[in-house]
């Protein structure tokens, strides 16, 4: 992973305004890949009808195929299988992630949960599964959504510290690379993935990021920079 002995330094100020990439409140639906693809199913599911009000499908909690293809399309652009239109609970679980990042809005640190006396703190909540940046209570980056560990490889909770980066690292446990990768306890960091934030189960410890987030992070932190990690990932 390399050696720890990067100086340790803190930027004071704020480098950037507020990013303007807020969780999208539009939803990300392209078509189902067709190694994926499975035959659209009848069945109503338990969380039927708050699949359709997501959705902005008539809400009248029975399967049409308007409504499966609908879900399978949710399904197939984030990685939820089988994509067979079925509103189980991991498919609902991923849409009231989305709905709980949206209500964040740009005061993801409403609740206090994240220390404003540390001047530049990464914030990871792993309820919400958002990540921000901040400076006292100035939020400079953020919120964005995150992928953090599955159930058995949790991203461990409290305060941190970056204490070593690397731009392009390769890891020796899952045999792929880890751009932008930015340590902060053992073997877990933030860096940049090409999955979907909401890809099921979860990553392998680490604070999955997209490539424009990860980028970010890497241009506004620095070795020494706090992360303070809170909350319990829904289904952990």
């Amino acid at each position: 992973m390399g050696a720890r002995g990067e100086a340790w330094r803190r930027r004071g100020g704020v480098a950037l305004g507020v990013a303007g990439l807020v969780v999208p409140l539009t939803l990300t639906v392209g078509a189902v890949p067709a190694q994926a693809a499975t035959a659209c199913t009848a069945r109503t599911g338990p969380y039927q009808k708050q699949a359709e009000r997501f959705l902005g499908r008539p809400v009248d909690g029975r399967q049409s195929t308007a409504d499966c293809e609908a879900i399978r399309s949710f399904q197939g652009a984030h990685g939820i299988t089988p994509t067979a239109g079925y509103a189980g609970p991991i498919t609902w679980r991923t849409m009231n992630t989305i709905l709980r990042q949206r209500a964040a809005g740009k005061t993801p640190n409403k609740a206090g949960r994240c220390p404003v006396d540390k001047g530049r703190v990464a914030c990871v909540d792993l309820t919400r599964q958002l990540s921000w940046i901040q400076d006292g209570s100035k939020l400079v980056y953020g919120p964005v959504p995150v992928r953090t560990g599955r159930d058995g490889a949790e991203t461990r909770t409290g305060a941190k510290k970056i204490y070593h980066r690397n731009i392009k690292h390769w890891s020796t446990i899952y045999k792929v690379w880890m751009p932008y990768s930015q340590f902060f306890d053992g073997g877990q960091a933030f860096h940049a993935t090409t999955k979907s934030m909401y890809d099921p189960p979860g990553s392998g410890g680490c604070v999955n990021m997209r490539p424009t987030d990860a980028k970010a992070y890497w241009k506004l932190l620095r070795n020494g920079d706090d992360v303070h990690v809170h909350g319990r990932k829904p289904g952990t």
